[in-house]
């Protein structure tokens, strides 16, 4: 690999020069030889470490780039959404339309038979918005045999029909569907790269066999550059190169289905023994209580941490402080969808909202990421909503709960293995993954990922404005 000289970038002492060899910063300083080398002119603006998205799931997101929106703000009524479904294209070869986005504000919880009074002549299948359940009209169940279908996620009427509700099941319904197999990632990548970010933790629970090796093939071929941290693959998976790591294992706390407490005890304890932690996702009171009890009952590891917490009461914040857990929290849903939280949840219930400012004052480790498709994919919006709590209307949620805008990025920048510890540097012998403002970063703090310039993963360029 040539040497790679960025030049005249802002750092914490001052203008420097950076050069960048065999993936590494190999050196910082005034005036470095350029002779020989690619050189990237910084022109003043600010060098940081790439940001981190501690919280994404990636085939979704390739999946929701062809899909069409069934939620605010693009739909907000029944007739809107029928409309939605009528010109949209189809997601493959054999007809189907695919949906995203969906609340229950737009038409009411959807079932087979309100979903063909919106549209019966394709088979259609609609995600809601938190991604925990896909709503079908009677020809995509038709089409998947859903009344055979043996998961436990399909919801069932007294009869023993199915309602058109799936429960977590995403695995099943793919299977089920057949195709090309999972969405091509180079789309995603590039986007990824265009907005800073130079590593993801996929936080996709259970992997199928399928799924995690598209994952690291669109990885080692460079379709996905950034580095991959992974929460949904089995103790033990082969990983090809170190840019392949494993995170703590997810376990999700879905509130629809919460486990009986021998059986998550039994979970966690399985999975400490493999000196592993766990990545737990909880969005409510009730599963984040079940999972600190749980702990009291099995113990801890340093790896073990909240994913969401999206309600969290007061007087559990210290219990997450004691426990040493961390939490990765995602504030870009004040943004997308605050206005919608402040008409429909209870003030005790707005108060405890994406916490961020509490848990830091207690303690507590906090990262941030998007959850993307569910959430904003863009770092910088959610660095904005975490330090300026508006919802689209302008309304505030949670004024007590903001952070600034540097402690935010803060949150971006630790290792994938650390979420919430120390941000990494600009070092030298630290990898190259580097994102090159336009200006300082005061103002590109405000500005957002406009004010990107160039993104390196490893020491190779993966987007130049």
């Amino acid at each position: 690999m040539s040497r790679l000289v960025i030049t005249n970038v802002t750092l914490h002492e001052g203008i420097r020069d950076v050069a960048v060899e065999n993936g590494q910063i190999s050196e910082i300083g005034v005036g470095l030889p350029t002779t020989g080398a690619e050189v990237i002119e910084g022109r003043g603006g600010a060098l940081i470490p790439g940001l981190h998205d501690h919280h994404i799931h990636l085939h979704a997101l390739a999946s929701a780039r062809n899909s069409v929106r069934c939620g605010p703000p693009h739909v907000t009524g029944p007739e809107e959404l029928a409309a939605a479904l009528a010109t949209a294209p189809s997601s493959d070869n054999q007809g189907w339309v695919r949906g995203v986005g969906y609340v229950e504000t737009v038409a009411g919880l959807l079932d087979l038979a309100a979903l063909d009074r919106l549209h019966a002549r394709r088979p259609v299948r609609v995600q809601h918005r938190s991604g925990a359940v896909w709503f079908l009209n009677s020809a995509a169940a038709a089409a998947v045999d859903l009344a055979s279908g043996d998961h436990p996620g399909i919801e069932r009427d007294e009869s023993g029909s199915p309602t058109g509700r799936l429960w977590r099941a995403d695995t099943w319904l793919r299977e089920r569907l057949g195709g090309a197999g999972p969405p091509d990632l180079a789309g995603v990548g590039a986007e990824l790269a265009r907005f800073g970010v130079t590593g993801v933790t996929d936080a996709t629970p259970d992997l199928a066999p399928g799924s995690l090796v598209h994952l690291i093939d669109e990885h080692v071929t460079g379709a996905l550059p950034q580095r991959l941290h992974l929460l949904g693959a089995e103790q033990g998976t082969p990983l090809p190169r170190p840019t392949v790591t494993l995170g703590p294992h997810k376990i999700v706390l879905a509130d629809s289905a919460l486990p009986d407490f021998p059986t998550l005890c039994r979970a966690i304890r399985d999975v400490h023994l493999g000196n592993r932690g766990v990545a737990v996702h909880s969005v409510s009171r009730e599963s984040l209580l079940l999972f600190l009890a749980a702990l009291d009952e099995t113990g801890g590891h340093p790896q073990d941490r909240v994913e969401h917490g999206a309600i969290i009461a007061a007087e559990t914040v210290h219990e997450l402080r004691r426990r040493g857990l961390t939490v990765v929290t995602q504030p870009g849903f004040i943004s997308d969808r605050g206005d919608d939280y402040l008409d429909r949840l209870d003030g005790d219930d707005i108060d405890d909202l994406y916490r961020c400012r509490s848990l830091v004052d207690a303690g507590v480790t906090v990262a941030l990421s998007s959850d993307a498709p569910y959430g904003p994919t863009d770092p910088w919006s959610v660095i904005a909503a975490a330090a300026d709590r508006r919802a689209p209307d302008g309304r505030v949620v949670g004024p007590g709960e903001r952070v600034d805008h540097a402690g935010a990025l803060g949150m971006y920048l630790a290792p994938p293995e650390a979420p919430g510890k120390s941000p990494r540097t600009v070092e030298v012998g630290r990898p190259a993954d580097l994102v090159l403002l336009a200006e300082s970063l005061e103002h590109a703090l405000t500005d957002g990922s406009d004010a990107v310039q160039c993104t390196m993963i490893r020491g190779e360029v993966n987007y130049h404005r």
